[in-house]
């Protein structure tokens, strides 16, 4: 593994993750390929950049996408569209980039014989009861939501299917929420974060209740790295912390953090089709890899509030259209 090629590098996960493989891996050679859209930005790989080739391009660019993977070891896939509310207003973008992009990738990889590692989501699972101790696991059905988890499940059986069909050295992780540095506003972490920052209430969705399983990325990252040094080809993982609270646990956490009543936010309209809860069984990353999540849920959040108050000019230049979107939307 002396070349990466890290696709969607400059997003949240992917940034991190280079971040992450700088750090733990100095001798790795990495390349990053983001187009930039709204949820990524090359300021986010700073702190890096003169240890790393960045290039401008689009995943589902055949030419761009070639040559880059012709030249590398190992492709980690992270190019993806990825917030829920986005894909119900318009599904394009999530089944250009998330469907057409990972066969682009796929034919690369084929063609030149490298190694692929796939990020995606509990998500393509569905949802399970808010009232059950059920948990997905790797031989779960899928059943996906929204089109972002749609495109996102059609994504992972294409790699599957180019791993079966082509003998692609491929492997798959799903993995349950993430929090951390360099999220974009508009997912629920950071959108509360800043609005209390701001001096403005959080915002939950109907009663509150939707639970979620929440992963640190740095724990993310570093079960990404251990299933592609270690992983079995063609195989998938499940990614999760073990840690499940619902929506209104988590404002009322971070409210109290911030020094504000746990009570202090609004509710606003439910999402259409809105999944009820997500639990990853990760035994089989457990056992297999050796990994186990070194980030308490508590101590995380604050060093990620801390984190978004340290970095207001980072956020908020972003701030403003998001909630301008979110009105519309009534949320």
């Amino acid at each position: 593994m002396r070349r990466m090629l890290v696709t969607g590098g400059a997003g949240f996960i992917g940034s991190n993750f280079v971040h992450d493989t700088v750090r733990s891996f100095p001798e790795v050679e990495l390349t990053v390929l983001d187009l930039l859209t709204y949820a990524g930005s090359q300021r986010n790989l700073d702190a890096v950049s003169d240890r790393i080739t960045f290039v401008h391009g689009d995943i589902c660019d055949s030419s761009l996408v070639d040559g880059l993977v012709r030249d590398t070891d190992v492709v980690v896939h992270f190019a993806a569209e990825s917030h829920v509310d986005n894909s119900l207003n318009d599904p394009s973008p999530f089944i250009r980039t998330n469907i057409v992009g990972t066969f682009t990738l796929l034919e690369a990889v084929r063609k030149h014989g490298v190694r692929l590692h796939h990020i995606s989501t509990d998500e393509v699972f569905g949802d399970l009861p808010l009232d059950s101790d059920d948990q997905f696991t790797e031989q779960t059905a899928y059943d996906p939501s929204s089109p972002y988890s749609a495109s996102k499940a059609g994504s992972d059986m294409l790699v599957r299917a180019w791993v079966r069909s082509y003998g692609v050295q491929a492997t798959i992780s799903n993995c349950a929420n993430n929090y951390g540095p360099y999220q974009h506003v508009e997912k629920l972490i950071p959108r509360q974060i800043t609005n209390v920052l701001l001096g403005d209430r959080p915002k939950l969705y109907g009663a509150g209740d939707n639970v979620r399983e929440w992963t640190h990325v740095t724990d993310h990252n570093t079960a990404v790295h251990r299933i592609i040094t270690a992983g079995r080809i063609g195989e998938t993982y499940l990614i999760g912390s073990g840690d499940e609270r619902s929506n209104r646990q988590i404002v009322s956490e971070l409210l109290t953090l911030m020094n504000h009543p746990a009570d202090a936010y609004d509710h606003v309209p439910d999402r259409p089709g809105h999944d009820l809860r997500y639990s990853n069984n990760t035994t089989k990353l457990r056992t297999e890899l050796g990994w186990a999540p070194t980030y308490d849920f508590t101590a995380g959040l604050r060093a990620t509030i801390e984190w978004y108050r340290e970095n207001s000019a980072w956020w908020k230049p972003a701030k403003s259209a998001t909630e301008a979107k979110y009105k519309l939307l009534g949320r």
